[in-house]
């Protein structure tokens, strides 16, 4: 690898590099061991060996914070992972100075933006010219890729997006115990919501007393990490209509459909709880209808078991709403991976329960199961209605780590 100079007190304009290291103060504790990222490398090194890649080059969110732990802000600025045979460099933008190096796995280079483009010559100074370079095509924007083609000049480009992806897919036992941490959090978020819930609230307020209650349950169980990005879609009557709804102002009326959506992220990984809510009560036709959702979830959690494709769960769950004439409600798939993931990035698109994906369950997936069904305003039951757990495929079955309750027993609350 070429040599980056250390970083300097600049007196001139001729004095700034292109790039350098910034190694400011001590590495602080990730969110796992290097044990956790020295296996994911190494997984990682065998996938380069099988497809001949002397460099793998990687510019999402979801693969540098897979690998390196560093989750970056992006702000219209390119960062990146290198990784080849010997080495592991994040490379990131002088505007965050030391912390991408004390918060990665490996070591890491700043590059300046004194002169464009400086974010491809630093990582061609780890990578050399000619090489044979991976990379992620559900990433790299064709503009970007044109830089890569004429900064580094590789021999051959490699699409390393399925690899990778099925590499994250099958999760450790560290990070299957900070995912249940995080659903564990997403419950302390939902029974605070809960006890916030009241006639002439607004949602915004109901939100907040939700995402308060999972920081302070994300910095009790994390100390040592950093916060960033845990937040609460809480949506009542209309609003309840799509799954990603804003939170508005809208006040709560009694026998208002509710929409409890709770997400914490715990360095960079993502949980959630959803749970459909009735202000006070809820008629006979809304009632019908969240039954029978609550129905296809259960029959879909049934069914997340080793062996099982996505497409043939996607399915059965299709003929229990088409028996009852509901299937045209149904909006999106019903479930999809969890780990590295938030609402601007990640998606292992390749685990999600949907007709087009044929993956079969393995132990050691995560994943969930969330049907929801849309009746249009105006109409008997109008509202969205939608359930969400997060399950762990084991070695007989699946172990549902959601532990907040879901039905109009323990969700007509107000």
């Amino acid at each position: 690898m070429t040599a980056v100079p250390n970083y300097l007190n600049f007196t001139s304009a001729a004095d700034r590099p292109d790039f350098y290291r910034f190694h400011n103060g001590e590495k602080a504790p990730l969110q796992f061991a290097e044990s956790e990222y020295e296996a994911r490398i190494a997984g990682l090194r065998k996938i380069l060996i099988d497809q001949g890649v002397e460099a793998a080059v990687f510019t999402s969110m979801h693969n540098i914070s897979y690998y390196s732990g560093f989750t970056y802000c992006s702000f219209g600025r390119p960062y990146g992972l290198v990784v080849t045979a010997s080495d592991c460099v994040t490379i990131s933008a002088g505007i965050d100075a030391g912390q991408p190096w004390r918060r990665c796995y490996g070591d890491n280079i700043t590059y300046t933006d004194w002169q464009r483009d400086n974010f491809w010559r630093a990582i061609r100074s780890v990578t050399g010219e000619g090489k044979v370079i991976g990379f992620e095509s559900d990433h790299l924007t064709l503009l970007q890729q044109g830089k890569l083609e004429a900064f580094l000049k590789p021999a051959k480009l490699v699409d390393l997006y399925e690899a990778t992806m099925r590499q994250r897919m099958h999760k450790s036992p560290a990070e299957l115990e900070m995912i249940r941490a995080g659903a564990a959090v997403a419950d302390v978020g939902g029974y605070a919501i809960r006890d916030a819930i009241k006639e002439g609230v607004r949602e915004i307020d109901v939100a907040m007393a939700g995402r308060d209650a999972m920081e302070l349950e994300i910095a009790r169980r994390f100390p040592d990490a950093e916060y960033r990005d845990t937040w609460v879609w809480f949506q009542s009557g209309i609003n309840t209509d799509g799954a990603h709804n804003p939170v508005t102002g809208r006040v709560l009326q009694r026998g208002d459909i509710l929409s409890l959506n709770t997400f914490p992220m715990i360095s960079g990984y993502y949980t959630a709880l959803e749970r459909t809510m009735f202000v006070g009560e809820v008629d006979e036709a809304s009632l019908r209808y969240w039954e029978a959702n609550i129905g296809a979830h259960e029959l879909g959690i049934s069914l997340l078991k080793p062996g099982a494709s996505c497409a043939e769960v996607t399915h059965k769950i299709n003929e229990f709403f088409a028996e009852r004439g509901l299937l045209q409600y149904r909006s999106f798939g019903y479930g999809h991976s969890f780990g590295v993931l938030s609402h601007y990035y990640g998606r292992e698109a390749g685990l999600e329960l949907r007709e087009d994906i044929d993956t079969v369950l393995e132990p050691g997936m995560v994943i969930s199961m969330e049907p929801m069904l849309t009746i249009a305003d105006g109409q008997p039951g109008a509202g969205g209605y939608r359930e969400h757990d997060i399950l762990i495929i084991t070695e007989d079955g699946n172990e549902n780590i959601t532990k907040y309750p879901y039905g109009p027993e323990f969700n007509v609350v107000g």
